[in-house]
């Protein structure tokens, strides 16, 4: 793994994005937007799923959030991989990065298992009506890891 790292790192596309004084910013600037879009869309569900908003139908809440979710993080998957791919070798082994990596890992299988466990029941709902505590839950443990991502993406440059 550690090979396909440098070479990334050492790669006509990690040199280019390194010696840019455009491509980088613009990665930068883009991760940090599409983060922007990714946070607000987060905590509008999850806030939803929390108990908040309940004048609001849960199902077309969420999926229209959902929407603008899944393009974000698709968005950051793409700047953070230009991001990484300018000093690979070096945040590889940061342990910031390390850490927000098991985070997005554990916000998705958060992901997975609302949407295996919880989703139908929510989607069910009329307004009004009490959020079942597994999705109450998995609204709880989303704000806190993406957060935590968050955080974590920020700290790479100081750890």
């Amino acid at each position: 793994m550690w090979d396909v790292i440098v070479a990334l790192e050492q790669s006509g596309f990690g040199t280019a994005i390194r010696r840019s004084q455009v491509l980088y910013p613009a990665a930068n600037i883009g991760h940090i937007v599409l983060l922007v879009f990714f946070a607000g869309a987060v905590a509008i569900m999850d806030a939803r799923l929390l108990g908040g908003a309940v004048a609001a139908p849960l199902s077309s809440l969420v999926v229209a959030a959902r929407r603008i979710a899944v393009v974000a993080l698709f968005g950051m998957i793409a700047t953070g991989f230009v991001l990484f791919s300018a000093d690979a070798s070096k945040v590889a082994v940061n342990s910031a990065f390390q850490i927000k990596m098991l985070l997005i890992a554990a916000g998705l299988a958060n992901v997975a298992i609302y949407e295996f466990g919880a989703r139908r029941a929510v989607e069910a709902l009329a307004p009004g009506d009490a959020v079942p505590l597994r999705a109450r839950a998995a609204g709880a443990l989303s704000i806190m890891m993406w957060v935590s991502v968050a955080a974590c993406g920020r700290a790479i440059a100081y750890v």
